[in-house]
């Protein structure tokens, strides 16, 4: 049995907390949380979990083998550095860190002393991404090239205009908050490293917004492969997705879309689609296996650092409304 800690009792720990709980021969030995009322919620999710305010009591449980950080971003740096030094393996939440000498802290505080970090960038354990992959790894279009991104949702964040989320000492802004779910997933399957990020954002339905709900990204990599990233909350209906993707390369394309996939709805409820069913727990299930030492990280660190840096390089490129080079400029 895998006893694992949740460090986390937001609406995405929840996500957590029902996916673990629901693999076989993992235990939730706690779930953490700054409120205990909220921690006592998630922990009644998994049979057994104890609610606690209390880190310290985890990282100094034997028992515990690894940790699951999915708290706000701004923790996600000293909440992997203790479990780190603590001995445990570490699973956190997208985006991993808010600069790249918290990231590098990360690295040095698990991989760096014979533990595991793993970070869950989960569109890559969609099946419709996975496949994509596969095929792009096969050989199916030959050398890569061209990647292109459209992402629309209804969905913004929990609280809305008040989410933490928007404010940008907190989440590093859009496009290192959401944007590197792009960022990895165009750098995975191009199979290259960012070089040169030019952004724009704008809004659409939420022109109030201190954040703009819209922004578009133009990426360059290391050999001159390209990618055009966008991503909109602009949907009327807060469950609704719209998702394109666009994989040239010199002998072929593969692509996409949500338009593929069948929808449903039922009144007042989302139905998954598809092509993305599922991903958080084939997510966690993988990261069990790296912990168990039955595979190798499908994310690796290095691949998160690079995504990371253009992410804040795509942010910086908002401030200044010019293209930023991450070989001649300082990303920290």
């Amino acid at each position: 049995m895998t006893r694992v800690a949740i460090a986390g009792s937001g609406v995405i720990a929840g996500d957590h907390v029902r996916a673990l709980a629901a693999l076989p021969g993992v235990e939730i030995a706690y779930v953490h949380g700054s409120d205990l009322a909220r921690a006592e919620r998630l922990a009644a999710l998994a049979p057994g979990a104890v609610a606690t305010v209390d880190y310290e009591r985890i990282l100094a449980d034997p028992s515990v083998v690894a940790v699951d950080v999915c708290n706000a971003t701004p923790a996600h740096a000293a909440f992997t550095v203790a479990a780190g030094t603590a001995g445990k393996h570490v699973h956190v939440e997208k985006p991993a860190a808010l600069s790249l000498a918290d990231l590098d802290r990360m690295i040095a505080a698990t991989e760096g002393s014979g533990r595991t970090l793993m970070v869950g960038q989960t569109v890559r354990f969609q099946p419709a991404v996975a496949a994509l992959a596969a095929a792009i790894a096969d050989g199916a279009i030959g050398r890569p090239r061209l990647a292109h991104v459209s992402w629309y949702t209804g969905y913004v964040w929990p609280g809305g205009w008040r989410g933490w989320q928007l404010d940008r000492d907190r989440s590093g802004g859009h496009p290192v908050h959401n944007g590197t779910h792009l960022l990895d997933v165009a750098s995975w399957l191009l199979g290259r490293t960012p070089v040169r990020v030019f952004a724009r954002s704008f809004p659409s339905f939420a022109a109030g917004m201190p954040v703009h709900d819209s922004f578009q990204l133009i990426v360059r990599f290391d050999d001159d492969s390209l990618a055009t990233l966008e991503i909109s909350y602009s949907l009327a209906q807060p469950r609704d997705m719209f998702r394109r993707i666009v994989v040239a390369g010199t002998e072929g394309t593969v692509s996409h879309s949500t338009d593929d996939d069948p929808v449903l709805h039922s009144a007042g409820a989302g139905v998954p689609l598809p092509s993305v069913e599922n991903a958080m727990g084939r997510q966690l299930a993988h990261w069990i296996d790296v912990v168990e030492g039955r595979a190798e990280p499908i994310v690796r660190t290095d691949q998160v650092r690079s995504a990371l840096a253009a992410a804040i390089a795509a942010q910086r490129s908002l401030d200044t409304g010019r293209p930023v080079d991450l070989r001649e400029e300082e990303i920290a």
